[in-house]
């Protein structure tokens, strides 16, 4: 649209339209210059005149975002009024200075003017310059002039009219009382009784609540949106949360549903006139092509049927004929009457089409040529004329062929008797189950032949009457004499033909017998002769798959000498298999010669000779892989072999070595060769030596995995197995070590008890002299020997230390221990040194006992007085005083494990510590 610039100065004021007797704006309406809207009603107006301004904007492909913004240049404010009024306006400025602008919104403010509205308070500076309150009032015009004020509704226009029109729609909604234009709609239920009035389909208003606004609004809002197309131009929010929502925003809202419902009630109303004249149309129409139908399927029926009655050909059979007769019947008792009524109701509907189209003043109905009443009276007349005489003519012609139906019956009997009982003869003497049939078979095949051809010449005289028959038929030219002479031709060449098939069969089953004589005799040759050779090649079978399992390359020659013997008996057993295939191929020939067809198997035997040479090729088979076998089995012998005399070399060496090593460990073990530091290098120095020897036991590891991997059991070039040897090997290291560690407790025992190096000679000393065996270990009489040969004395005395301490010291240890040395006591302190009672006392068992019994150690009672002073010389302690005294962590140590005190002098908190001295050494303080 090409805008052009006329520039105006005037000043427009927006006041209210002039509406004749009837304002629609009551003064109190009135937009003030000077006084601010309402801000919930601004923002309502905002909302809802800018979704009523795209509404219509958008039908020119274009809409508005902020209202007072949008309309600055008056552009789009002149496209709306020429959407909104279906005329253009004048040229507008194109040009984006002020001036332009004002001219262009003058131009929109004079359009309005000249529809009969009254301008006050506003001019075109307003809304250039972006003023809301002014650029609302303006729009609020244009919606009152374009989409209220032609609402009429029973002598009532603009807003009482829209008023009413609502009240009126809403009337049936017991809920609904619509008496303004603002706080009447809050709770939604307006909006929706509005939509279910006209399309009920939409909304379920019976789940609408009255006390859920919001839901009631949103719904109306989005049903309206979605299918009526009025775009939602309110919130649900505002509305509720306004005490009084603006009126003017509500009112420009209904007036869509009013014009989207009243528009599609007055086409609704013009349709329905339409539909009405052309229905009356349509029916008149309809029974003219009733009555063409009705009228053309009517004599075309009785075009059809005439030719039919007036048809006096006779039938050839009394069948045909009456079932002429009974069509006839048919046609006066069930095709005519509908026809007659067709006739008569074609009649009715010409009548009464006539009548309507009279009535309608439409013209009268002139119906096809041809095809006029008088038409279809002169063709029934016809039809009728027909029917005389036809009905007479069909009973006579049944009565001539009455007569001649009973020779033929005769015919047809004698006929159908003899062709049932020769049903299937031809095929059952062309049949060749002989051919397949066994010899004893055959012989019952002949007898039943025998009695076959008894009953054929018992027939030879119903043949001949048949003859006789048809004979007679021809002379009285009977019409169907062709068909009898045919069945007459046919059953005489049956008879010919089953003459000689039964001729044929005969001397075929005696032939037959002949054949199946001499071949059962050959059946049973073969039988005798194929069992025992059959038995021999499963058996030569058997033993050629037969698994050997040898250990020695003795037991594989042995093997392969009797598998020698036996390729020598093929060539007889080969000469056998010859002669009994001859005895087949006999057979074979006889059946190829005279074509016997032998669909059974030899009776006498399942052998056959397929079979036999199935089996005779299996053993052939069989006897180059058994020879294949047995070589490898030969060749895997003698590998066996290698690998047993390669292991048993080492074997022999490595099983010495490690003997010769652990008694060399005890023999450093006994020995008192210098200081245990020096005793501790040579042994370490030793097992060096031993660990540098395991490459050997790898190697013979290796040897071993394929003696194993070759499932070979025994080996007698060695005594030793790889088990020997690993176990061995393991007591070698574990011996060392052990020897190492006895050497390092001693270190650590001598170390800390103080024992001199004098004194664990001694006690070595002693104990390698009554450890006779040299095992490491003392049993209990050899322990109790050196304890006697130290000076304790095992009798019933106490006990005796000599040559080890003075006698004061000698005397002090006897009163401190206060040991009684007879059984008991011993039993006692075996328990101490062998508490597993494996009977045998060890070195270090030795030496633990002896650093006891010559070291200076703590006692229970020491520790027990020592937490006594820390106690105040009291018979309890307190945490208090352990914390005080100890360091924490051995504090705390204590204090977990000290039961509580339960003394006469107990006090709360208080700790038990001599029996927490007790048991810190328990039985094993001596």
């Amino acid at each position: 649209m090409d805008y052009h610039h006329q520039p105006q100065q005037q000043h427009h004021h927006l006041h209210h339209y002039d509406g004749g007797e009837n304002d629609y704006m009551p003064q109190e309406d009135d937009w003030d210059r000077d006084l601010l809207l309402d801000p919930a009603w601004e923002k309502q107006q905002r909302k809802t005149f800018t979704a009523w301004c795209n509404s219509h904007l958008r039908k020119a492909g274009t809409q508005i975002e902020n209202i007072e913004e949008d309309f600055r240049d008056g552009l789009k404010l002149m496209l709306l009024l020429e959407v909104i009024s279906g005329e253009r306006l004048a040229k507008p400025e194109r040009g984006k200075m002020r001036v332009h602008k004002i001219s262009n919104v003058n131009k929109a403010l004079d359009f309005i003017a000249g529809k009969g509205v009254k301008l006050v308070s506003i001019g075109a500076e307003e809304i250039v310059d972006g003023n809301a309150k002014m650029t609302l009032g303006m729009i609020w015009t244009i919606i009152l002039r374009f989409a209220i004020q032609d609402i009429s509704v029973e002598e009532t226009s603009a807003k009482e009219g829209l008023l009413l029109w609502c009240q009126r729609k809403t009337a049936p909604y017991k809920n609904v009382n619509i008496q303004n234009f603002h706080i009447s709609w809050k709770d939604g239920l307006g909006f929706c009784a509005l939509i279910h009035r006209h399309r009920p389909e939409l909304i379920d208003y019976g789940k609408l609540r009255k006390d859920d606004p919001m839901t009631n609004l949103n719904t109306a809002f989005d049903v309206a949106e979605k299918y009526l197309d009025i775009p939602k131009m309110l919130d649900a929010e505002d509305i509720v949360s306004t005490l009084r929502p603006d009126e003017k925003a509500i009112m420009t809202y209904v007036s869509c549903y009013y014009h989207a419902f009243s528009g599609k009630q007055k086409a609704e109303t013009a349709a329905n006139r339409i539909c009405k004249v052309l229905a009356v149309n349509q029916e008149n129409e309809q029974l003219m092509e009733d009555y063409e139908k009705l009228a053309s399927d009517l004599l075309e029926w009785i075009r059809r049927t005439i030719p039919w009655l007036e048809n006096r050909v006779p039938e050839n059979t009394m069948q045909a004929m009456q079932q002429k007769l009974e069509d006839f019947r048919d046609y006066r008792r069930l095709h005519k009457p509908p026809k007659v009524q067709e006739k008569c109701q074609l009649e009715i509907n010409f009548n009464t089409l006539q009548t309507k189209l009279r009535l309608s003043n439409r013209p009268a109905f002139m119906p096809s040529e041809g095809k006029m009443v008088s038409d279809i009276s002169n063709a029934w007349g016809a039809l009728e004329g027909g029917e005389k005489g036809y009905e007479e003519w069909l009973l006579n012609e049944i009565r001539r062929l009455e007569r001649l139906d009973h020779l033929a019956e005769k015919f047809r009997q004698k006929a159908t008797i003899h062709e049932a009982w020769t049903e299937g003869k031809e095929e059952m003497l062309q049949q060749k189950e002989y051919e397949t049939a066994s010899l004893s078979d055959i012989k019952a095949l002949l007898k039943k032949h025998e009695a076959f051809e008894s009953d054929l010449a018992a027939h030879q005289d119903r043949v001949e009457q048949i003859a006789a028959i048809a004979q007679e038929l021809n002379e009285l030219e009977y019409y169907d004499s062709p068909s009898v002479n045919a069945r007459c031709q046919r059953i005489c060449d049956e008879w010919d033909s089953l003459g000689v098939l039964t001729q044929k069969r005969s001397e075929a089953l005696k032939r037959t017998e002949k054949l199946l004589e001499t071949i059962d005799q050959l059946y049973l040759e073969f039988a005798k002769r194929a069992a025992p050779f059959n038995n021999w090649m499963e058996g030569a079978m058997e033993d050629l798959q037969d698994t050997f399992i040898v250990h020695t390359i003795e037991e594989i020659q042995g093997l392969s000498t009797a598998h020698e013997q036996f390729k020598a008996t093929l060539p007889e057993a080969d000469k056998e298999r010859q002669a009994i295939l001859g005895i087949h191929n006999e057979i074979a020939k006889i059946v190829q010669t005279y074509h016997v067809n032998m669909a059974g198997t030899n009776p006498y035997t399942t052998i056959d000779p397929q079979e036999i040479n199935t089996k005779w090729d299996k053993v052939r088979q069989l006897v180059p892989q058994r020879d294949q076998a047995l070589i490898e089995e030969h060749a895997r012998q003698q590998n066996n072999e290698r690998l047993r005399r390669q292991f048993a070399n080492q074997a022999n060496v490595i099983g010495p070595w490690i003997q010769n090593k652990m008694e060399e460990i005890g023999r450093i073990s006994i020995e008192l060769h210098g200081t245990l530091e020096d005793q501790l290098t040579h042994l370490r120095q030793y097992e060096k030596s031993i660990v540098n020897y395991k490459p050997k036991i790898d190697q013979l590891e290796g040897d071993h995995q394929l003696i194993q991997e070759a499932l070979i059991f025994d080996n007698k070039h060695t005594n030793y197995t790889m088990e020997h040897i690993r176990v061995g090997w393991e007591q070698l290291l574990t011996t060392i070590a052990r020897t190492i560690n006895e050497i390092e407790n001693q270190i650590l025992t001598r170390d800390a008890k103080g024992i001199s190096q004098e004194q664990m000679n001694e006690f070595r000393a002693s104990f390698n002299h009554f450890d006779r065996d040299h095992s490491g270990t003392l049993g209990a009489e050899e322990f109790k020997a050196c304890l006697i040969s130290l000076g304790f004395d095992i009798g019933n005395d106490a006990q005796k230390k000599t040559g080890m301490m003075d006698a004061e010291d000698f005397r002090a240890c006897l009163i401190s221990m206060g040991y009684n040395m007879g059984e008991a006591e011993f039993a006692r302190i075996m328990s101490i040194v062998d508490p597993n009672r494996l009977g045998v006392v060890t070195f270090q068992a030795f030496i633990d006992f002896m650093s006891r019994e010559t070291a200076d150690t703590d006692t229970a009672d020491q520790v027990m007085a020592s937490f006594k002073v820390l106690a105040g010389d009291k018979n309890y302690i307190l945490a208090d005083e352990l914390r005080r005294e100890l360091p924490p962590d051995q504090a705390e140590y204590c204090i977990a494990r000290m039961t509580p005190y339960t003394g006469p002098d107990a006090m709360p908190g208080a700790l038990d510590y001599m029996s927490f001295s007790t048991a810190l050494y328990g039985e094993s303080d001596l």
